[in-house]
């Protein structure tokens, strides 16, 4: 696994080689924050897609405490893995969000559906 500050790094690392165009209007950009997230199913939530017209407008936040909870087992090269999947999983709902799409969302809410219909 790896440490807060190797994530954060990690991070940057993997935003600094996507093509910039993805982080069009992503004015608020990637926050790592070192929080376990739940949502009300009692699900660990890695990462959130924001707008917020008001504030920060668009943004990304990943919960390193929930990558940690998922995943506290994983070697650092698996734990990568999970990071970049969790930020281009985020980065999708921002270029959907943009196209005015929101294909992800309706997929979450049926993958959601299916794990919990699935522990019932």
């Amino acid at each position: 696994m790896l440490t807060f500050e190797e994530s954060r790094r990690e991070l940057t690392a993997l935003a600094d080689g996507l093509p910039r165009g993805i982080f069009r209007e992503l004015n608020g950009g990637i926050v790592l924050l070192p929080d376990t997230v739940w949502d009300d199913h009692g699900l660990l939530i890695l990462g959130e897609y924001h707008t917020d017209p008001y504030g920060l407008g668009r943004y990304i936040t990943i919960y390193y405490g929930s990558l940690q909870e998922a995943f506290h087992g994983l070697p650092p090269a698996a734990f990568r893995d999970e990071l970049r999947d969790v930020l281009y999983h985020e980065l999708t709902h921002h270029v959907e969000d943009l196209a005015g799409d929101n294909l992800l969302d309706i997929q979450d809410e049926l993958d959601i559906k299916g794990y919990l219909d699935d522990e019932w």
